[in-house]
């Protein structure tokens, strides 16, 4: 079956959207999907174990968010560093688009000025900033890179990381892993269940929306992802591998695509997994619910089934459950 774009649309009621994440974490209610029978079982995170095959294995994303979103004049000026290409080049989406022109400097503050270098065919600039990246300049201007959805809220700002991130480096949370405590890690390792991280640094390929009505002409960005030796040989050893999350899903099968195994590997990555693909290192998966028309939502959709994504989200809708990053989650079997 061919899907168009407007396939992954559906309405979702704006009081559905978390603002504030549940406390304690695990305390975010828990959808759990059996593709085996197609049952639906509304729970709590903090019961996760108790629906869990005794033999998985948990794979987490270790990245850390970066406070790569710079805000100056009150807000009104906007500089959002998508990557660091030396101690003074970025690339960075910018607001107002209009004010920064080729070639032109743009003063943000009183110590900082931004010099456009270049601007690509998706409005992304390479921008020259001054002082280097390094000077202490940027601390009061530096924010936490909420999507758009959520408003800007610092206080969160700790929220906003899972307990075990590591590897700074993430433009956008690994959602997914926010409804673990160290607790309830403690408790899950202490049943049997085994733990794993891989890396993936969230960047534009998580988040850039799909605007191809033909979602398979759709590019994604490639990120930066690491699978090291000690999760390699625990993941060669696990006989039911549960993915904590979209980005340890494309970590996954990635390096599964690429050998036909599980190996030590750093690199990048644009797998777009979409309805059709089949998948190669993941059995089970514990997600969020994701936006309309986004990649993420097509990702559930190969996972589950296309119809049966929709009776899920359908089904979360009825019952109330809080969407997108500080939402409820879902474990699908």
């Amino acid at each position: 079956m061919t899907f168009t774009l407007s396939d992954f649309d559906y309405e979702l009621p704006e009081e559905y959207i978390a603002q504030k994440p549940a406390h304690p974490r695990d305390h975010a209610r828990l959808l759990v999907y059996n593709r085996a029978d197609g049952s639906i079982t509304d729970d709590y995170f903090y019961n996760l174990a108790n629906h869990l095959p005794s033999d998985t294995t948990l794979v987490a994303n270790n990245s850390k968010v970066e406070k790569c979103r710079l805000l100056f004049d009150e807000g009104k000026m906007e500089v959002f560093i998508l990557e660091s290409l030396d101690n003074n080049r970025v690339r960075a989406m910018v607001r107002p688009g209009k004010k920064f022109k080729r070639g032109k400097t743009i003063q943000l503050s009183d110590e900082i000025s931004a010099t456009v270098l270049d601007i690509d065919e998706e409005g992304l600039r390479t921008l020259r900033m001054e002082p280097d990246l390094e000077s202490s300049a940027y601390g009061i201007y530096q924010r936490t890179p909420f999507p758009p959805y959520i408003e800007q809220d610092e206080s969160l700002s700790e929220e906003y990381q899972t307990v075990f991130a590591e590897d700074m480096g993430s433009k956008a949370a690994p959602t997914a892993g926010l409804h673990f405590t160290d607790e309830l890690i403690d408790n899950i390792k202490n049943s049997g269940i085994s733990w794993a991280e891989v890396t993936l640094h969230v960047g534009l390929g998580t988040f850039a929306p799909v605007k191809e009505d033909e979602i398979e002409e759709h590019t994604m960005h490639s990120e930066w992802y690491e699978l090291d030796e000690k999760t390699v040989n625990r993941l060669n050893g696990a006989s039911h591998i549960t993915a904590i999350g979209t980005t340890s899903v494309r970590v996954l099968e990635s390096v599964r695509n690429k050998y036909n195994a599980f190996q030590e590997d750093a690199g990048e990555t644009d797998i777009f997994i979409r309805p059709g693909y089949e998948f190669k290192a993941v059995d089970a998966l514990i997600t969020n619910f994701h936006l309309p028309k986004s990649t993420l939502l097509m990702l559930v959709a190969a996972f589950t089934g296309y119809e049966e994504m929709k009776k899920i989200y359908q089904h979360a809708i009825d019952e109330k459950y809080r969407f997108y990053s500080f939402g409820d989650a879902m474990l699908i079997l």
